[in-house]
């Protein structure tokens, strides 16, 4: 259990950084790089559109909209641009 988890936390930790160079890279749409942005600010705001007091909507729409917001914003860009910066962080 606790191997899976310290795999989860590197794996996230990975993905953060590929997307701080992906979001640094001028071959990211704008648009993308504003998605990206919006769900950074989503989890590091204390605020939340559905508050988190309200028992399972409260915390389901940050499970929801956060990674609806990098989905959308990683079909933006063009996978060469993303493979690119895995590879990067991978090695």
């Amino acid at each position: 259990m606790f191997d899976r988890l310290k795999s989860i936390g590197c794996r996230f930790q990975r993905e953060l950084k590929v997307y701080r160079l992906v979001l640094r890279d001028p071959r990211t749409p704008r648009v993308a790089k504003v998605l990206l942005g919006l769900a950074v600010a989503y989890v590091a705001l204390p605020f939340d559109l559905i508050p988190d007091f309200i028992p399972v909507i409260g915390h389901l729409d940050d499970a929801i909209i956060v990674p609806l917001l990098v989905i959308l914003a990683l079909r933006m860009i063009p996978k060469e641009v993303v493979e690119q910066h895995r590879r990067s962080v991978g090695s």
